[in-house]
């Protein structure tokens, strides 16, 4: 016989779901981190990585899979203009993309450099990059790293374009890959990720995500591109693979909803 404890539990899953679409909530991000723009998995770390945006600390935060924060690391050497997106590396590297650029009056970007996750406060190499030629200031709010370049999308409306960067310590002129249009309206892209294999790429959006398979090198637009939608809405601003079949994602509190991490089954 099921108890009336287990009968609220299943009520409470069940209304939960409800609300998040196909999203599956598994914590709550801490109220502390008003505006968490990111989230990532670190080989050698268990925790979860993320940061805040502009205006806030130039910090990064391990949490735990119930969104206690483990760690919480003082850049000393950093300077949060406009933190947007995390990637790493197989050797347990951090990357800080502080690209953010709303008003598009930047014209020289930067790429942290994190090495060590275990202090309290630490130091960052940069890498620095500005645009190519007769290419205007865009906001930038996602990237990945792949065969040791960085991929970094811009976030707008109609045409999108696709930087790239050597993942190199110093100063660089961005390579532009190509410019895009992915298909319907409003398809701004908040974050992104590749999977571990360099197989499949993820770039997310406030209400869906584009699965990207089957391209050849850099040519990601064209192969497979696979609209899949949450069946939800929020200011979602981070995405990671947790493995090659699902994602954890994070949105932004607004009122009475967000504030969450997800996962979220790419099959």
């Amino acid at each position: 016989m099921i108890s009336q404890t287990q009968k609220l539990l299943v009520l409470f899953f069940a209304v939960t779901s409800c609300h998040t679409g196909k999203l599956t909530v598994i914590a709550d991000l801490p109220g502390s981190l008003k505006e968490s723009s990111a989230i990532e998995t670190v080989s050698g770390s268990n925790l979860l990585w993320t940061i805040e945006d502009s205006g806030n600390k130039n910090n990064i935060y391990g949490l735990n899979t119930k969104g206690k924060i483990v760690k919480d690391i003082d850049i000393s050497n950093a300077s949060n203009i406009d933190w947007e997106d995390l990637t790493s590396d197989n050797s347990g590297n951090l990357y800080i993309g502080d690209f953010g650029n709303n008003s598009k009056n930047r014209d020289d970007f930067t790429i942290y450099k994190i090495s060590n996750l275990e202090e309290e406060q630490t130091t960052a190499e940069r890498i620095n990059f500005i645009l190519p030629k007769k290419i205007k200031p865009e906001d930038f709010e996602a990237f990945f790293l792949l065969n040791n370049a960085f991929y970094i999308f811009s976030k707008e409306n109609k045409s999108s374009i696709l930087l790239k960067v050597p993942n190199t310590v110093g100063k660089h002129t961005a390579e532009l890959v190509t410019d895009f249009n992915l298909n319907g309206k409003h398809h701004k892209i908040t974050s992104a990720d590749v999977s571990d294999d360099g197989k499949v790429i993820i770039l997310l959006n406030h209400n869906k995500l584009w699965k990207i398979s089957n391209f050849e090198s850099d040519s990601f637009f064209k192969g497979t591109i696979e609209e899949i939608k949450f069946n939800h809405t929020s200011q979602k601003e981070g995405i990671c693979f947790k493995n090659n079949q699902s994602v954890y994602i994070t949105d932004e509190k607004n009122k009475s909803e967000g504030g969450n991490i997800y996962t979220f089954n790419l099959n």
